[in-house]
């Protein structure tokens, strides 16, 4: 007997929503420019001590509701997978000099939602992952969904 909403109905997809938070140091600073370059375009971001921020993070994934578990994601799992990606490398770190990703990219939000998405596409299926969305405050917001470049037109 097939479950109800089985292989017989429709297929249904979803997409699940899962937030953490952590809270990481950085400088805004270009090794490709000069400090005085650095300093007129990242300003008071640029402070050779850096600055901190209490990052949120949502990641979105979509797939196929399972007819038997009704989910698309156990959470339990894609709990651990935040973990491992997101809270483990970047949690009261300094992104510039704890995360070696960092080295030569410039830590800016944009960079670290690259960050956050390679480190999940690493531990989900493929083509599960749909969406990181990184507040670096409440006014700056970075959406990323695994874009490579821009379409030629």
């Amino acid at each position: 007997m097939a479950p109800p909403g089985g292989s017989a109905g429709p297929t249904r997809l979803a997409k699940v929503c899962r937030c953490v938070s952590f809270s990481a140091c950085h400088r805004l600073h270009s090794k490709f420019l000069s400090d005085e370059e650095n300093q007129k375009l990242f300003g008071k971001c640029n402070n050779p001590n850096g600055h901190g921020h209490n990052y949120k993070v949502e990641v979105t994934v979509h797939g196929k509701i399972d007819p038997t578990t009704g989910m698309v994601i156990n959470l339990t799992d894609l709990k651990k997978y935040m973990e491992e990606a997101i809270m483990q490398p970047l949690d009261h770190k300094n992104l510039d000099k704890d995360v070696p990703y960092f080295t030569n990219v410039v830590s800016t939000t944009e960079n670290v939602a690259v960050f956050i998405w390679e480190n999940l596409q690493k531990r989900l299926l493929d083509g599960t992952l749909y969406k990181v969305k990184v507040y670096e405050t409440d006014k700056n917001i970075v959406v990323y969904k695994g874009e490579l470049s821009f379409p030629q037109s």
